[in-house]
């Protein structure tokens, strides 16, 4: 039995901003063309397997795992390939892309369904969910079978479903739990039988009491969901931080440097979840997601269900946006979204947003830190924040590794608090990056 606390050290309350929570999911309307990149996944890249001219149908495999840490890409249309080049991504970058006409039959292909996944070896639901190419779609982008094939020796206990959902702005999960409450549990149940979890816990934050009670409802209701435990959390942001939220339902403290499985323990994503299901039951790879559209510019605000690959120009021009009096476009949460720097890049699998902010007061110059140690109270790390900034100033890069800068999970919460305006999360990115680069010419 875990002693829960169902919160963390540290932590911050910002506005939620959820206008979109009563808002159905709804199918967005098929793009002309889909941009699909290469990389939407941590590790290698995905081969291209597709050339200009071939034609595709929806849910054709287009690029293949390129390492043992990778995931497969498959089309999101049917179509023709139309061009393979580099193409924006929406990390600023431009990665290897198929571009792919529609020609709107919406013909599609899937792989066989596995009905009978509770007397199937594990090994096997796990390259089906391979195949299907799944990720983790909460931002990480870990390919999901690689996270359900844990190293020889580690036996993993718990399998933890992270349905907080602490950004502001974002409903996507939280729509899909109420809308496809049992696709969800059902995929919940297949991971479980793949992991052999002694615990299987589903965490979600108590402002979402509708979620809460389609949940308990579904799971009392049927004895396939009667091994699952659901735990109101505390309301807080980053709540659904992985280390957070295995603290808050485990008591476990992941160390420094580690991976969850380091205390035996798998976290998945809602929409994982349900993708799980959907690649396990129907053969459907992952090919689409639901996208919350968002923010004060936007007039038609809601949840879509878009394929991946579709331009943000092309989403944010159906949901009638004014550009005019939008200063940033940001693909996830305000928190720990990427601000888009080319509106032509393309969602993603793990794209959970796409928010529209004006400019709401002139930049603010910032002040020196005053040693306040609000940034401190605030990371749910236990880190020390300012330390970061000022080594950065200073260009003292060394001292980085020393005060653990890679154990910051780039949540902002030091920024939101700071009374001085000092941009502590850009500083801590750019050294980072920093760290990265110099240890690549050693």
């Amino acid at each position: 039995m875990f002693f829960r606390k169902k919160t963390f050290r540290g932590g911050i309350h910002p506005p939620d901003c959820k206008d979109t929570a009563t808002e159905k999911t709804t199918t967005f309307p098929a793009p002309a063309r889909v941009f699909i990149p290469m990389v939407m996944h941590i590790g290698a890249p995905a081969r291209v397997l597709v050339k200009k001219g071939d034609t595709v149908r929806k849910g054709a495999c287009i690029g293949e795992a390129g390492g043992k840490i990778s995931a497969p890409v498959h089309s999101s249309i049917s179509g023709t390939v139309v061009k393979v080049a580099t193409y924006p991504h929406p990390a600023g970058n431009t990665i290897t892309t198929v571009e792919i006409e529609n020609d709107f039959s919406d013909t599609e292909v899937t792989l066989p369904p596995i009905h009978n996944w509770h007397e199937t070896a594990s090994d096997v639901l796990i390259q089906r969910i391979s195949e299907a190419g799944i990720i983790g779609k909460g931002g990480a982008s870990f390919p999901t079978a690689v996270k359900l094939t844990p190293p020889p020796g580690v036996n993993i206990d718990t399998l933890l479903i992270n349905a907080a959902e602490c950004e502001p702005y974002l409903t996507a999960d939280y729509r899909l739990m109420l809308e496809n409450t049992e696709e969800f549990l059902h995929g919940v149940a297949i991971a479980k039988r793949i992991l052999d979890t002694e615990q299987t816990i589903i965490g979600i934050e108590k402002n979402k009491p509708e979620a809460i009670s389609a949940l308990s409802r579904a799971i009392k209701r049927s004895s396939r969901y009667s091994f699952i435990e659901l735990v109101p959390l505390e309301t807080k942001y980053p709540q659904g931080g992985e280390k957070q939220l295995i603290s808050a339902l485990t008591g476990r403290e992941v160390p420094h440097g580690k991976l969850p499985l380091a205390v035996q323990t798998v976290v998945l994503n809602t929409g994982t979840a349900k993708a799980i299901h959907d690649a396990v039951l129907l053969g459907k790879p992952l090919v689409e997601r639901i996208v919350t559209v968002t923010g004060p510019t936007v007039q038609k605000p809601g949840n879509y269900r878009i394929p991946v690959g579709t331009p943000v120009q092309d989403i944010v021009s159906q949901c009638e946006a004014d550009l005019s009096a939008t200063s940033k476009v940001i693909l996830g949460g305000p928190m720990m979204g990427l601000a888009l720097a080319d509106l032509r890049a393309p969602i993603l699998k793990s794209t959970s947003g796409v928010l529209c902010l004006p400019e709401k007061t002139p930049a603010q110059q910032s002040a020196p830190c005053i040693n306040c140690g609000n940034c401190v109270k605030a990371c749910p790390m236990r880190l020390v924040p300012s330390h970061f900034a000022k080594f950065v100033e200073n260009e003292r890069f060394d001292a980085l590794e020393e005060a653990h800068i890679t154990d910051c999970i780039d949540c902002g919460c030091c920024t939101f608090t700071c009374p001085s305006k000092i941009n502590i999360v850009h500083a801590i990115k750019l050294g980072k990056q920093t760290l990265k680069e110099n240890n690549r010419t050693l």
